[in-house]
């Protein structure tokens, strides 16, 4: 294996990636009708649709700002040999190659980071905050940055310790051992993340006794299903957009609401949104999807390991031999088209679910509630209900609105 190949092909999927993105970026834009559709008429009225139209075309210039800077940080990274030189600073701190291993990755996130911070904040008290979405403090925010940081430094840091742990102790099997490591903890972290993590960043209440909770109980009776913990998040905190989610696993499952759904909807609406979520638990999505994802982890994992010690690998990013650090780096930007498309049959599959979890509701409850709630969720959040065809097949894990009401008409 040559380097320099390496090197030209590294440059070809991360420039080919950029452009892919600004190309649909530009598709999605252009899709956007400068007057009210017809088909969209008794969902946005004038007033709300213009107003959309200025939150996304913002949204889109910041977006498209934060993806230029993104990829010009890169390409000149990797054509001054940044990487590489960065290998060499971390290798003279400190022998160890984990803690090597450990500095090098997390300076590089760190890096990235820091990068996007000011479009983070312009996004959440420049946009956000000017179309009425926003309600997170200056203080949160800073907080939520740095609790962020420290939760994915902690669970990456012992993460990627044990794969170079692993990786030094079993050779060339090493992939096997940390596969079993990431199924365990995607397991775990499946059935507990809403008790470990979502605390730290919002309160989680028991919906409280009322007519709501027994229209939620009587529909889970009806439909088979068991339920003990339906909760309220405090969403409200940082937004006014509404959602809903379900997660855990056997008896660790609990149905999260949030505040401001339960605002905006009706309480019939907020049942059919929950029968929604109800639908991916008793369709098996939630277990499928996790099935998915940890085979595809062992296949990245399996190709890794075949890859890691070749050495132009290394040397493409400037590195001298062989080298696990930057092997990663290497094979994480090789990787590229490939997690592209998987990226698009995980979406395409995900949209195929949507629309079985909202037959589900449909069947189970009211199509016509949940078609109304869905309205109000998305007029709120001023979502793109016309987004290009081929923007939703790439990025869309849920089917756009118009499509899902279409969908809901014919199973109601």
């Amino acid at each position: 294996m040559d380097s320099e190949i390496v090197f030209w092909l590294i440059l070809v999927f991360v420039a080919g990636d950029f452009v892919v993105e600004r190309w649909l970026a530009w598709l999605n834009r252009r899709a956007m009708a400068p007057v009210l559709p017809e088909r969209l008429r008794g969902i946005y009225d004038e007033g709300e649709y213009a107003r959309f139209q200025r939150y996304k075309q913002e949204g889109d210039r910041l977006g498209a700002v934060a993806s230029w800077v993104s990829f010009g940080v890169m390409m000149v990274f990797l054509c001054m040999g940044g990487f590489g030189w960065w290998e060499g600073v971390v290798c003279r701190w400190t022998g160890s190659e984990v803690w090597r291993t450990l500095l090098f990755v997390g300076g590089l996130a760190l890096a990235s980071g820091v990068l996007e911070l000011p479009f983070d904040w312009r996004e959440t008290f420049g946009i956000e905050e000017r179309y009425g979405f926003n309600k997170t403090t200056r203080r949160t925010w800073v907080a939520d940055v740095v609790k962020g940081t420290l939760v994915s430094a902690v669970i990456g840091g012992v993460l990627l310790a044990a794969l170079v742990w692993f990786y030094a102790w079993a050779g060339r099997w090493f992939w096997l051992y940390a596969w079993g490591l990431v199924t365990v903890f995607s397991v775990f972290m499946g059935m507990f993340y809403s008790q470990l993590i979502v605390p730290l960043f919002n309160k989680q209440v028991p919906l409280e006794a009322g007519s709501l909770r027994e229209k939620i109980e009587a529909f889970a009776r009806e439909a088979g299903f068991r339920l003990e913990n339906i909760y309220v998040i405090d969403g409200s905190r940082r937004s006014t957009k509404a959602n809903a989610y379900f997660t855990g696993l056997g008896r660790k499952k609990r149905i999260v609401l949030y505040d401001t759904l339960l605002k905006e909807l009706t309480e019939e609406e907020v049942v059919a949104v929950l029968a929604h979520e109800v639908g991916h638990y008793k369709r098996r999505h939630t277990l499928q999807f996790m099935v998915a994802s940890v085979v595809q982890t062992g296949v990245m994992l399996w190709l890794f390991s075949l890859l890691v010690n070749e050495g132009a690998l290394s040397e493409a990013l400037g590195g001298e031999g062989a080298s696990f650090r930057l092997g990663l780096v290497a094979f994480s930007l090789l990787y590229t088209p490939v997690s592209v498309l998987l990226g698009l049959g995980m979406n395409a599959w995900s949209r195929r679910c949507e629309y079985e979890a909202d037959a589900f509701a449909a069947r189970h409850y009211s199509g016509g509630q949940l078609a109304s709630g869905l309205k109000k969720i998305s007029v709120k959040a001023l979502s793109n209900l016309t987004p290009h065809p081929w923007y939703e097949w790439v990025y869309y894990s849920h089917p756009s609105l118009l499509k899902r009401l279409e969908r809901l008409t014919m199973n109601d």
